[in-house]
């Protein structure tokens, strides 16, 4: 069991989501709004209560979920196509948003569409195909296939930079976007042998992250960003184990690869093995039916005081917060593609004959015990020694949910 402070407290904070408008359909009201909370963080320099989040590449359903919920029956058999998702408005793209918090509610003071140093708009539609890495057909809601984008981003996590700009990172690439704090992207850094799917796309690219972030399973790329106290390294995670070399080791692994980038330049410093838990452990989940191995995530990265790592673990329902002080990082020889086996073919047992470091994690928090949190939690922020903001994605609206901040107190996060 957790161990908490002081009496743990748990409240919903007031919040109304912006409305974006309701597509024609033939069944029910498609009611879409802004989503604005995949990721969360705040700049040292903010006032009080002043905080930023990111929303994710714009509205997007399944082709089952859009037929079953809306009578798009037409689009029922786009479900045969692995990835495939529909775009109810495909000119929302992803943005930032800067947000207060008040008392018992929480005001959004600005959303600022991501946009080139032009000023044109960053959509979320996938880059072009690249060979060894998967990708996602996207469709309009009368079954159209959209095109490719080069200015495409599937965003997800946030962290600030020490001079205020801020590191965003993205599932598409997976890529990571530096931005500003007026919503302008002013670089991209993508994997190498990666840098042609996003010529062309009015942003500057360096192809400095490694050739390996290319087996990232089919949306699970860099959902979780943080950055050190002394602001000189960015922890990137991937969302999940990747597919390397294959899908079976994505299916089968449990390990997550967490990055220690420099936080200027992008360039790998260190790599780290994370082991998730396995599915039974996620309860409310397991009580709604079957999880596998391959549902559990890493949706968010905090930095506390003291600088240990908070990890946002989950699967729908579940959500695990867990405390890890970082090991010795793993051979450098693990990033590269050739080399077998795999970190995610090794997995914590394979690790353990090895000699190989995992993290050690302590739970300071599961919503197994306060069953009232929603599920679909996303966006973390630490408030201070003992409290923390979490935030659900409510992927627009599509499936009827509505945004939703969470204030937790009374954690042992100094510890």
């Amino acid at each position: 069991m957790p161990k908490f402070a002081m009496p743990l407290t748990v409240r919903r904070l007031n919040w109304t989501d912006i409305a974006l408008g309701s597509p024609a359909v033939p069944k029910g009201t498609m009611a879409l709004h802004r989503s604005l909370t995949s990721g969360l963080c705040r700049r040292a320099s903010d006032p009080p209560g002043t905080f930023w989040g990111v929303g994710d590449r714009g509205p997007n359903i399944k082709p089952k979920d859009a037929a079953a919920r809306y009578g798009l029956d037409d689009l029922a058999p786009l479900a045969r196509l692995e990835g495939a998702k529909i775009m109810p408005m495909p000119g929302i793209g992803p943005a930032l948003a800067r947000f207060r918090l008040v008392d018992d509610r929480i005001e959004v003071e600005a959303v600022l569409p991501l946009r080139t140093p032009a000023g044109v708009l960053l959509d979320g539609l996938p880059p072009p195909a690249i060979a060894g890495a998967e990708t996602e057909p996207m469709f309009a809601l009368d079954g159209t296939a959209l095109p490719t984008s080069s200015r495409g981003a599937d965003t997800e996590g946030i962290a600030a930079r020490a001079d205020g700009m801020f590191w965003i990172g993205e599932e598409y690439g997976p890529s990571l976007l530096l931005v500003d704090e007026h919503g302008t992207v002013h670089q991209r850094l993508v994997a190498e042998g990666s840098a042609d799917q996003f010529a062309g796309g009015g942003i500057p690219v360096t192809a400095v992250l490694p050739a390996i972030a290319l087996a990232r399973k089919l949306n699970r790329g860099f959902e979780a960003l943080a950055i050190s106290a002394d602001g000189t390294t960015l922890f990137a995670a991937f969302q999940s184990p990747l597919a390397h070399p294959d899908r079976a080791a994505h299916e089968s692994s449990d390990l997550v690869r967490i990055w220690a980038l420099d936080a200027r330049t992008g360039r790998i410093r260190a790599e780290y093995a994370y082991p998730i838990d396995p599915p039974s452990h996620f309860l409310r989940d397991s009580e709604a039916g079957p999880v596998f191995a391959s549902d559990v995530k890493i949706s968010e990265l905090a930095v506390l005081p003291g600088g240990d790592l908070l990890v946002l673990e989950r699967v729908t329902l579940s959500t695990h917060l867990y405390r890890i002080t970082l090991p010795q990082p793993l051979p450098s020889a693990l990033l590269d593609p050739s080399i077998r086996p795999t970190l995610e073919q090794l997995g914590q047992a394979g690790c353990s004959t090895a000699g190989l470091p995992v993290a050690d994690k302590k739970l300071l928090f599961s919503s197994d015990i306060s069953r009232g949190i929603c599920g679909d939690l996303e966006g973390l922020l630490v408030l201070g020694a003992e409290g923390l903001l979490l935030s659900n994605d409510s992927d627009y609206g599509t499936e009827g949910a509505a945004t939703q901040f969470w204030q937790l107190g009374g954690l042992a996060l100094a510890d």
